[in-house]
């Protein structure tokens, strides 16, 4: 299992721009072979930072997703609300032994 995290910074007269093509894309992520879950949060103490948790069977999963449409569509209208770019990271959970 793998988890992606997207940290994003969008301009704030963007904002329900940006969250009505996230929600179209989380909906259509959803329903993609290997997804888990696939979530957007937004910061508590900074309203312009939006973050995606994803999580996913394999990295395997991972390669048709960036090519979806839906992806596509979702980037062209992102790329228009972010003030920088994009922090992703790919994470595994950490087995860690508890007594």
């Amino acid at each position: 299992m793998i988890y992606v995290v997207a940290t994003l910074t969008i301009k704030p007269e963007t904002r329900a721009e940006f969250i009505a093509a996230a929600t179209a894309c989380i909906k259509e992520t959803r329903k993609e072979p290997g997804n888990i879950a696939y979530d957007l949060h937004e910061s508590v103490t900074d309203p312009t930072k939006m973050v995606f948790v994803e999580q996913w069977e394999n990295a395997e999963a991972l390669v048709p997703h960036r090519g979806q449409e839906h992806m596509k569509t979702f980037g062209r209208v992102a790329v228009k609300c972010f003030t920088a770019p994009p922090k992703i990271e790919v994470i595994t959970p950490e087995k860690v032994e508890t007594r």
